[in-house]
């Protein structure tokens, strides 16, 4: 019965599912990530191409298995954990994009980061975001 009430939870809320999705999103490209590393440096500016297009390195790659395993958690937990850090990842992740086109070319580049990373990090963060901030507002309310 409690597994039902979760699954029921689950996809009822979208803070929930956005989370839980990118959650196991992420951190199969955290994993995947370290097949394209291969004599890549931990923090080199330059990495190895993922789907042969974004750039990561290893720190790149444990980066995105951390905020993933974040994103799941809180999927997987309750509604205010899941908003929250939809909220938080996606703030994040917005900040990012827009200063990885600034460092892209410099030693502060120490994730790898390209053009691909840059546009995949904004589109995180519009969608974190947009549901983070607008979605479950009733579910906000009841635990009030």
């Amino acid at each position: 019965m409690s597994y039902n009430t979760t699954s029921t939870t689950l996809t009822r809320s979208p803070n929930r599912l956005v989370a839980t999705i990118f959650g196991a999103v992420y951190v199969l490209v955290g994993l995947l990530g370290f097949a394209a590393t291969g004599g890549v440096g931990f923090v080199d500016t330059e990495g190895g191409l993922l789907l042969g297009i974004f750039e990561v390195n290893p720190l790149h790659n444990i980066a995105h298995l951390l905020i993933g395993a974040a994103l799941l958690i809180a999927g997987l937990s309750n509604v205010s954990a899941a908003k929250g850090t939809n909220v938080t990842i996606g703030a994040v992740y917005l900040v990012l994009g827009i200063i990885g086109f600034f460092i892209a070319d410099t030693a502060l580049n120490i994730l790898a980061l390209n053009t691909a990373d840059h546009f995949l990090h904004l589109a995180s963060a519009v969608v974190l975001l947009f549901v983070g901030l607008g979605a479950d507002k009733t579910a906000r309310r009841a635990t009030v």
